[in-house]
This record gives C-alpha cells, sequence and structure tokens, in this order.
C-alpha cells in the first residue's frame, strides 16, 4: 500500500528556574535575629622531604606517589606535584597577541609553598626524576616545575624525564633504566591548546555568564559545538517540507499455510529498465502503481549471502570512557575519573601485595 512520509521538524527549548529569597515577618510573627559565624578556611600543609643524598621523584598525584614510592625503595623521595603549578593569570588574557601569542604564566597561590619545598628538596637531592603522566599535559607540568623551581639552566644536575604507561614493579623500574629529555612538542602542543581556550573562553564566558546563565564557561570545544547546533537549527527552521510517496508489499512464500504466513516486506524501488530509484511526488501516481502492482505475480531474483568480519572493541580511551560511563551509567566525567583513579591508591608491593 502506499505511504506518504513526512519531513520531521525539531524545536529546541531552554529551561529557565529561579529562586528568591523572603525575609521580614511570616504569619504576623517577627522573623528570628540571624546568628553570624566566622568561616575558617583551612590551610594545606606541606610536607617536608629529606631528599639530601637521595634521589628525588616527582610525579602528579599523591596515590600515585605511594605506590611508585613502594615500588622504587628508600633510595627514593616521591612526591606530588598534585597537578599543574603553574598557570595562566586570572582577570586578564595573559596572552601577547601582538608577540606571536606569548604566554604570561604565574605560579599558582595554592601551589607556592609547594613549589618552594620541592626546590628545596630538589637542590638537596643527588638527582631529579620527572615522572608525570605520559600525555602532553604531564610534559607540560613537568616543563613547569622545571622552569617555576629554576632548574631550567642548571648543568650540574641534569632533570631526567621518566616515563611508565603502567604502574607495575617492570615498567617502573625499565622506565628509570632509560630516561630522556622534556619533549617540547609535546609541551608546545600543550601551550597551544591552553592558549587556544583563553583566546576563545575569555571572550565568550563573560558573554554566556551575561545572557545564559551565570558560571557558565566556554572555550574551543564548546564554541565549535554550539555554532554546529546552531547551524543544525537553522537548517531544520528553513527546511520546506515536500510530498513523497513509496509503495510497500507484504510477500510470503507459496507454500506457506495460510494461517501461518511468513510475511516479509519488499518496497519499490524503480521501473524496469531503469536504474534510478523512482520518485513518486504525488498521491495520484501512487494510486496509479498500486492499480497496475495489485494483481502482479511476484518471485525472488536473487538470494545474496556474505560474511561479515565482526572486530572487537578497541581499548578505552580517556573520552570514550567517559562518553559510555555518562550514555549507559549516567556517570559525569568527575566520577568516571574516580574510579581508575581509585585503583592506584594504597597499593602494597610484595609478597603481602594487597589493595587497601
Amino acid at each position: 500500500m502506499p505511504v506518504k512520509s513526512k519531513a520531521p521538524k525539531a524545536a529546541a527549548a531552554v529551561k529557565s528556574t529561579a529562586k528568591g529569597k523572603t525575609s521580614g515577618k511570616a504569619n504576623g510573627k517577627p522573623a528570628a535575629s540571624r546568628k553570624t559565624a566566622t568561616r575558617k578556611t583551612a590551610t594545606r600543609k606541606t610536607a617536608t622531604l629529606n631528599a639530601a643524598g637521595k634521589s628525588l621523584v616527582i610525579v602528579e598525584s599523591p596515590p600515585k606517589a605511594r605506590t611508585v614510592g613502594q615500588i622504587l625503595g628508600r633510595k627514593y623521595v616521591v612526591t606530588a606535584s598534585q597537578g599543574h603549578v603553574r598557570d595562566l593569570p586570572k582577570g586578564k588574557m595573559g596572552v601577547d597577541l601582538e608577540h606571536d601569542f606569548e604566554p604570561s604564566y604565574v605560579t599558582m597561590r595554592d601551589k607556592m609553598a609547594l613549589v618552594k619545598e620541592i626546590k628545596r628538596a630538589g637542590d638537596e637531592a643527588a638527582e631529579i626524576y620527572l615522572a608525570t603522566d605520559p600525555d602532553r599535559e604531564g610534559e607540560a607540568i613537568s616543563w613547569h616545575l622545571q622552569t617555576a623551581a629554576g632548574w631550567d639552566n642548571q648543568a650540574s644536575k641534569p632533570l631526567k624525564r621518566v616515563v611508565f604507561h603502567e604502574i607495575t614493579k617492570d615498567a617502573v623500574e625499565e622506565a628509570f633504566k632509560n630516561p630522556r629529555e622534556i619533549d617540547m612538542k609535546l609541551v608546545n602542543a600543550q601551550q597551544a591548546r591552553r592558549v587556544l581556550d583563553r583566546l576563545v573562553g575569555y571572550q565568550i564566558s563573560p558573554l554566556l555568564g551575561k545572557r545564559v546563565q551565570r558560571g557558565l564557561s566556554a572555550g574551543r570545544v564548546q564554541s565549535v559545538a554550539l555554532r554546529l547546533v546552531t547551524d543544525r537549527e537553522r537548517e531544520i527552521l528553513a527546511f520546506v517540507p515536500v510530498e513523497s510517496w513509496t509503495l510497500d508489499a507484504q510477500l510470503h512464500k507459496e507454500t506457506d499455510p495460510a494461517d501461518k504466513l511468513d510475511l516479509f516486506s519488499a518496497t519499490l524501488h524503480s521501473i524496469k529498465g531503469s536504474r534510478n530509484r523512482l520518485n513518486i511526488p504525488v498521491e495520484e501516481d501512487a494510486r496509479r502503481y498500486e492499480a497496475e502492482l495489485k494483481d502482479a505475480a511476484y518471485s525472488v531474483a536473487d538470494v545474496r549471502k556474505r560474511e561479515v568480519r565482526q572486530r572487537p572493541a578497541a581499548p578505552f580511551t580517556t573520552s570514550t570512557m567517559q562518553q559510555e560511563a555518562g550514555r549507559k551509567f549516567r556517570f559525569t566525567a568527575q566520577r568516571t575519573m574516580a574510579v581508575p583513579s581509585s585503583y592506584m591508591k594504597g597499593c602494597r608491593w610484595g609478597r603481602k601485595a594487597r589493595w587497601a
């Protein structure tokens, strides 16, 4: 029978919520007196590192520092940078647009004491190993540590960069046997990403906070995604519906019993002698084709069989793991990354190895 198809339309809606506060009298009674509370700010204490005569190893996270420290032994002092120690300044662009987009970095306020302690321990240590993550962020953290501590120009004690992709005894020991220098190509890649984030986000984020919702931010990813959504929405709004008809037939084998028909569908594709797909723009043409095919005899001319090779899914990357966890379990990116990170916490090595 002929089937009329319609082009779907989509519309986007934005839901806004508002919160209000009331004060004064309620039910004729005066409001209760307010009590003022003094907010106490917790200060983070920096542990004193005793690296005299030993090798100082710097990783990113404290859990990884504990695990790597147990693998390397007492001749090494392992500490954590706790992420980046330098960044572009807050409150201004921090990128010189007239001189090749030169960034100006500042040491983060909450990392000043940590950098000072790492510098003191590094000056006392016999060797310094930078063992941050092997990606471009980790490479940039090592470079920022080297610059913030003033180790970039020292020739007497050159820094050694070590990279391992798994926290096992063999992998860690192999990495320390084959140190290298900081890869400036990875560092520059991270700097380009950070500068682009600042150039785009520094100008778009205030607009979002003013027009959409306070506290929203956007960067190089969100701005492009917003452009794609906007262009698609404009295409939907500009779409002009076009009438179109198709002819479908429900067929079955002649040998099937009348009460148990095994039906399968067939669609009119083209007229004999033409390879182009048949286009039926109006109902009159569809009814005419239907009348011509009503008493036609149908036969299966060809059955094609082929083997399909199905490959297993690729191992997770950081982004694909976050996407899959969000799609299946509604996890946020932060909750997703906390799961593999928890596997490294408190890992003990040796005969009595266990997870704390």
